[in-house]
């Protein structure tokens, strides 16, 4: 199991979910970075639902320790700057990333990385979870866009396609 270096919303998510405890099952360790943090400290304080940092034992906050190449994209948060940061100094990690702009910049990277969605996909091929088809429509109802197409590739892979 590799370590998980983690952004936002996939956290918001998975914990709106009830399901934030996949994170750890499903990784050797699981890391944000200040910027995740500042985000989701802010984001509790206006009232988003959102889990308290200092219940989740299993989760460390590291700071990049360099300031590797990542390109300068203006339309990059800094928590998807500092995940990506993390990824290059982390070998062997996995980016838990949405933000489809810094997944394209992590896989020209080539870093490895998942989603919101492949997070529940494994946690379903790893037996935690009995079935994705009822979380998707949650994750609908709290505005997490999930495309047709992304939808039905994720019931394809979770075997639910029928």
């Amino acid at each position: 199991m590799p370590e998980i270096v983690c952004d936002t919303s996939p956290i918001q998510y998975l914990y709106q979910l009830g399901l934030l405890h996949l994170l750890p099952a499903l990784g050797t360790s699981v890391v944000i970075p200040p910027a995740v943090e500042l985000e989701l400290l802010t984001g509790k304080t206006l009232g988003v639902d959102l889990p308290d940092l200092d219940e989740l034992g299993w989760l460390s906050v590291r700071p990049p320790f360099s300031r590797p190449a990542v390109p300068l994209v203006h339309d990059l948060g800094p928590g998807e700057t500092e995940v990506l940061m993390l990824g290059l100094e982390s070998p062997g990690a996995v980016l838990v990333l949405d933000d489809a702009l810094a997944r394209r910049i992590a896989e020209t990277l080539k870093i490895p990385f998942t989603g919101t969605l492949g997070v529940l996909v494994d946690g379903k091929k790893s037996g935690l979870i009995p079935a994705i088809r009822p979380l998707l429509d949650q994750l609908q109802e709290l505005r997490f866009r999930v495309s047709a197409a992304a939808r039905s590739a994720v019931l394809t892979l979770a075997g639910e396609d029928s």
